[in-house]
């Protein structure tokens, strides 16, 4: 058999595993998913994790679940129900390709999720890192799941000045780190790293290295530079666009406008809202153009900045108390229990939210 230097692996990562895992033993984070690790758990709270950190994502995920125990019960969901329960994660693409993953699971495999990575990858919404946590996780399967963690943890042990987020390297990581799992622990050797990257090989800051169970391995560490990892691509700015979000008022009910079912927030319920960022006497004067009769003036809700992953949005927001339904504008006009309890909003106007006095989203 060949040794792991003839197999190209870095020294380095080979005696992670016998480090790592009993550190894992010891320090292991309890979360809900684990305790039941089923594929429809591990599944869902990787999707919900993607762009959601863990203690955020706890409620969402015991929520979820309580509502939507299996596959089945995704498959058949409204899509309302849906977006009400991600109601502000963001990302709402996310719960989408859920769906749709369910109702093939459903179509192609009788409700059960399939162990293969490969038939993972397939659904809406799976890549490979995900489908590497299900298989390893749930099924038990050998197969590494490599996420910015993993990439950063490792960046930093080789000392790996190469950008990581670029393809041939992350597939590189993949390639090493599927040599080095532990056949018997698949599962909790992926979660462990996880972890290692989550408490102690922090991002944007300095790790904590003398927590860390691979610290006499860790090339950074030894050579000072761990903090400085992994190197990133300087990202373009995000272009920034204005709006004024306008909340019509007549009494308890408020207008809400459907926005396209194509591009950003696809098909979400939103405040009406206009371009650029007007005045009281300009929104007022929109209103009107919409068809209403603004019955006084309208209050000024400040500004808010909401950041998206490729466009900033900046706005100003007025709430104008009206006498008469839009006539010119497709709104939907509904009480404020109402938008609390069963439409769903984006994140990007909970500033605006607040202002109506709604109780936050759990």
């Amino acid at each position: 058999m060949s040794s792991p230097q003839e197999q190209g692996i870095p020294a380095p990562l080979t005696g992670l595993p016998e480090l790592l895992l009993p550190w894992y033993d010891r320090n292991a984070r309890v979360l809900p998913w684990r305790q039941e690790p089923t594929p429809y758990r591990v599944w869902i709270s990787e999707i919900m994790l993607q762009q959601t950190r863990v203690e955020a994502g706890k409620p969402y995920f015991e929520r979820f679940i309580s509502c939507l125990p299996d596959v089945q019960a995704l498959a058949e969901a409204d899509e309302a129900l849906l977006l009400k329960l991600w109601e502000g994660l963001g990302y709402y693409s996310r719960v989408r390709n859920l769906h749709k993953a369910a109702q093939m699971v459903m179509e192609r495999w009788g409700g059960q999720l399939p162990d293969d990575p490969a038939l993972l990858r397939t659904l809406p919404g799976v890549g490979g890192y995900t489908a590497g946590a299900i298989a390893s996780i749930a099924f038990g399967h050998v197969v590494p799941a490599v996420d910015g963690n993993v990439l950063r943890v490792t960046a930093r042990l080789l000392e790996d000045h190469r950008d990581m987020a670029a393809p041939q390297v992350k597939r590189e990581v993949e390639k090493w780190i599927g040599q080095i799992i532990p056949r018997h622990r698949p599962g909790d050797f992926n979660q462990a790293l996880m972890d290692l990257g989550a408490m102690v090989c922090l991002p944007g800051g300095v790790p904590l290295c003398e927590k860390c169970p691979a610290a006499a391995i860790c090339m950074g560490r030894a050579s000072g530079r761990a903090a400085s990892l992994p190197v990133k691509a300087a990202k373009p700015p995000r272009p920034a666009q204005s709006f004024t979000v306008l909340l019509l008022t007549r009494g308890d009910r408020v207008a809400l406008r459907k926005r396209p079912s194509r591009g950003l927030l696809a098909g979400m319920w939103e405040f009406p809202m206009a371009e650029g960022l007007l005045s009281g006497k300009e929104a007022a004067a929109v209103a009107e153009s919409w068809g209403t009769k603004p019955l006084k003036p309208p209050r000024d809700l400040g500004p808010a900045r909401h950041i998206f992953t490729h466009v900033r949005w900046d706005m100003t927001g007025w709430q104008i108390e009206v006498e008469n339904p839009c006539g010119t504008e497709d709104f939907t006009w509904v009480s404020t229990g109402e938008l609390s309890s069963a439409y769903a909003l984006p994140s990007a106007f909970r500033h605006y939210m607040e202002a109506l006095a709604l109780p936050p989203s759990r």
